[in-house]
């Protein structure tokens, strides 16, 4: 197994950056706090549909803000790219939404397998990483082709902002349509996508969108970005995330899921309400950046982190991942 690490010294006004590679997770660090780990090789059970995932999910001042393997829905990992209906395979984990039967654990979780790390560095005071990645049905039929990569970028505000890139080629040889529960046939349940597991004592916290909406009714709706706010035990302080959509994106709008209750959820789903053609040979790219910000938000200052993190992703235009 490989390590690596760094650490990149800041000026006095600015944060110190580290991090660890232990060749399955790599962990980053802001001014001496861990803030993120990303396992790139999991090694979850078959029924889990094993995929990389972000967890422990930590604010600057170090309050987690991730859950994983909660025992209701123990496939749902931090935060995680995840897609249930990818054709008739699922790479979300657990059982599997079918129009007229309802959920059915079927042999169908497919895993996303690490294949090589192509980039783990320092960029001028972020942190960046990329891998390549082979997605296999349980059969063991490879599906995907995907680069990934993703990037720690230190904002102000107590905040900092995850740009997460997917680059996903059809390698099956034939034509996928991606979908969710909602497009097989449940009302408003079209997750799927980059999904946010939170604590639980997230749940009863607050969903917030553009210009002040609030509430489980912005589920399904389309947005820019969303937002939620939740309230940490024991210390009883509050953290924000704010998730937003790659503004240079050519795909609509996303819609998105979140649930406040009976725990806290959040991500753009962009295959929610209509199936997505996948063509044999195509390739699809989605790009989002996830702000972890201490504190509560009222609707201004929400507004203000997602306007951040528009400026990060039109900062660091879409590049080839691993360049």
């Amino acid at each position: 197994m490989s390590t690596a690490a760094g650490t990149t010294a800041a000026p006095a006004t600015a944060h110190q950056l580290g991090w660890t590679d232990d060749g399955a997770a790599v962990e980053i660090s802001l001014d001496g706090v861990p803030v993120l780990t990303y396992t790139y090789a999991a090694e979850d059970p078959q029924a889990e549909s094993p995929r990389p995932y972000f967890h422990p999910v930590r604010t600057r001042g170090g309050d987690l803000v991730s859950a994983y393997r909660p025992h209701d829905h123990v496939w749902h990992k931090g935060i995680a790219w995840s897609l249930p209906h990818l054709g008739p395979d699922n790479f979300w984990g657990g059982p599997s939404y079918r129009r007229g039967q309802d959920y059915q654990w079927l042999p169908n979780n497919g895993a996303m397998r690490h294949l090589e790390t192509t980039r783990a560095a320092d960029d001028d005071g972020s942190f960046s990483f990329a891998h390549r990645l082979q997605w296999m049905t349980q059969q063991g039929a490879p599906v995907v082709e995907e680069e990934r990569s993703f990037r720690v970028v230190p904002g102000t505000d107590a905040s900092y902002t995850l740009v997460f890139d997917t680059v996903m080629t059809n390698v099956s040889g034939a034509d996928i349509h991606i979908g969710s529960p909602t497009t097989e046939g449940r009302d408003n349940a079209g997750y799927g996508g980059l999904f946010w597991r939170g604590p639980r004592s997230f749940a009863g916290g607050t969903i917030m969108g553009p210009g002040g909406a609030t509430g489980e009714e912005l589920r399904g709706q389309r947005a820019p970005w969303l937002s939620f706010v939740g309230q940490h035990d024991e210390t009883c302080r509050y953290s924000t995330l704010v998730m937003v959509d790659d503004p240079g994106s050519v795909h609509p709008e996303p819609e998105w899921f979140a649930r406040s209750e009976p725990f806290a959820c959040m991500g753009p789903a962009p295959f929610f309400s209509q199936e997505v053609l996948f063509q044999a040979g195509a390739t699809l790219r989605f790009r989002y950046g996830v702000v972890v910000a201490d504190g509560a938000s009222d609707r201004n200052r929400a507004e203000a982190l997602a306007t951040a993190a528009r400026g990060v992703l039109a900062a660091a235009p879409a590049s080839p991942a691993g360049t």
